[in-house]
């Protein structure tokens, strides 16, 4: 029911026409708080928001909505967005420039190892599949970008695949990838992202 909600809630919002303005204000009067100034986060275990595919934030904040995305700081925050300001903070942090970031050089190896190829051995598929060479996502896919994301946050978010505490990835894709993903190449892997396009 929920997750017919949530689908429901992002073909309406598809069909509204998307005010940037008012997603700024909207960003700047209260996301900034914790996704920082033009959806740059400071604080590395909150995601960057800057320059993420517009379908992709509208999944998410109607995952949180719906209930079938839980954070216990995030969840009070979209639950009384209406689709209109979904729709606008979607349309703003998606125009904005993200600041990137820099990989722990002793992490490269075996991140760009994992990112690329996956590890046959364990049945781990390469990341680059669905987000793409340079981890830039695909929009209409929703699958996001992970380029210059913070690495702590990369991290944090494969553990909750992994533990199933996360569970609004379509057909179980990123719980099915983490649950074969050792510690080490959850790091690593993160360091790499956080280190793509710079």
């Amino acid at each position: 029911m929920a997750a017919a909600l949530a689908g429901g809630a992002v073909q309406a919002a598809e069909q509204l026409e998307p005010n940037v303005e008012a997603g700024e204000a909207k960003v700047n009067g209260i996301c900034m708080a914790c996704h920082g100034p033009q959806g740059n986060s400071i604080v590395t275990t909150w995601p960057k928001l800057a320059g993420q595919h517009e379908e992709y934030i509208k999944k998410q904040l109607a995952d949180f909505k719906a209930g079938n995305r839980y954070n216990v700081q995030m969840t009070p925050m979209a639950m009384p967005l209406t689709e209109q300001e979904v729709v606008d903070v979607a349309a703003y942090l998606s125009t904005q420039t993200q600041t990137g970031g820099q990989a722990d050089p002793e992490a490269v190896k075996l991140g760009e190892k994992i990112y690329r190829a996956g590890n046959p051995e364990t049945g781990v598929p390469a990341c680059s599949g669905c987000h793409g060479p340079a981890g830039m996502g695909q929009g209409l896919s929703k699958f996001p970008r992970l380029s210059g994301q913070h690495a702590d946050y990369v991290k944090q978010t494969l553990g909750l695949f992994r533990d199933q505490e996360r569970e609004n990835d379509p057909n179980g894709m990123m719980r099915g990838v983490a649950s074969k993903m050792t510690d080490a190449e959850m790091a690593a892997v993160s360091q790499y992202v956080q280190g793509l396009g710079n």
